[in-house]
C-alpha cells in the first residue's frame, strides 16, 4: 500500500508556518524548516520544488482556513438571530469568546507576515491574500448593506468601509498583542468595535 505524503506535508508546512511567523519569511530558510520538521532535503524538495512553492502552498492553506472559520461563526450567527444587526454584534462576540480563551497571544497572522515582504512573492501567493480580504469583504457586505437599510448610521459609512473595519481589527489587535504580550488586546479591540456598531446604528431621535 502506497504511503500518505500529506501528512508529511502538513508537517513541513507547520514547521514553516512557525518559522514564518516568528522570524518572517525571508529569515526562514529551507534548511531551517528542514531541521524544524524533522525531515531530509529529499523530502522537502518532492513535496515543494522550490521555497516560493511552499509560500503558495502555506497562504493558500492559510486562506482555506480563515474562510472555514469565518463561515462557521457566520452561519452560528444567523442561527442565533434573524436580525443582520444583531447577526454581526453575536459574530464579533463570538470572536471575542474565541479570544478570550487564549491564554498567550494569537501567534500571528501568515497575511501580515507576507504582506510585510510582498516583494518576494509572485502574483498567485499575493493573488491568494488578496483574495482572502475581498471573501470577508464579500461575506460582511450584505449584512452591513441590510443594516444600512433599515437603520440610519449616526456617521456617513459604507458597507464595505464596515466589513474591511472588522478584518483590519484583527489584524491590529494581532501585531499589538504580541508587542506587548498580552492576549487580553484582541479581546478589548474587538469589545470596542461591537461598542462602535451599537453607537453607529442607534436610532435615538437627534438634534
Amino acid at each position: 500500500m502506497p504511503r500518505d505524503g500529506r501528512a508529511t506535508r502538513e508537517n513541513i508546512m507547520d514547521a514553516a508556518q512557525e518559522l514564518v511567523l516568528v522570524q518572517g519569511f525571508s529569515a526562514t530558510s529551507v534548511d531551517a524548516v528542514i531541521a524544524r520538521a524533522g525531515i531530509t532535503k529529499g523530502t522537502f524538495f518532492y513535496h515543494f520544488k522550490t521555497k516560493g512553492d511552499l509560500a503558495l502552498a502555506l497562504v493558500g492553506r492559510y486562506a482555506h482556513l480563515d474562510r472555514t472559520h469565518l463561515d462557521g461563526a457566520l452561519a452560528r450567527a444567523e442561527e442565533l438571530s434573524r436580525d443582520p444587526l444583531q447577526q454581526i454584534l453575536i459574530l464579533v462576540g463570538l470572536f471575542k469568546e474565541e479570544m478570550a480563551a487564549l491564554t498567550e497571544p494569537f501567534p500571528g497572522c501568515l497575511y501580515a507576515s507576507f504582506c510585510y515582504e510582498a516583494g518576494l512573492f509572485d502574483e498567485s501567493t499575493l493573488g491568494e491574500i488578496s483574495g482572502a480580504f475581498a471573501y470577508w469583504r464579500d461575506r460582511l457586505r450584505p449584512k452591513f448593506e441590510a443594516i444600512l437599510k433599515a437603520h440610519t448610521p449616526r456617521h456617513p459609512v459604507t458597507a464595505n468601509e464596515l466589513s474591511d473595519m472588522l478584518l483590519g481589527i484583527f489584524e491590529g489587535a494581532f501585531i499589538l498583542s504580541k508587542t506587548w504580550n498580552d492576549p487580553a488586546i484582541a479581546v478589548q479591540q474587538l469589545g470596542h468595535y461591537r461598542n462602535y456598531i451599537e453607537l453607529l446604528f442607534d436610532d435615538v431621535s437627534r438634534p
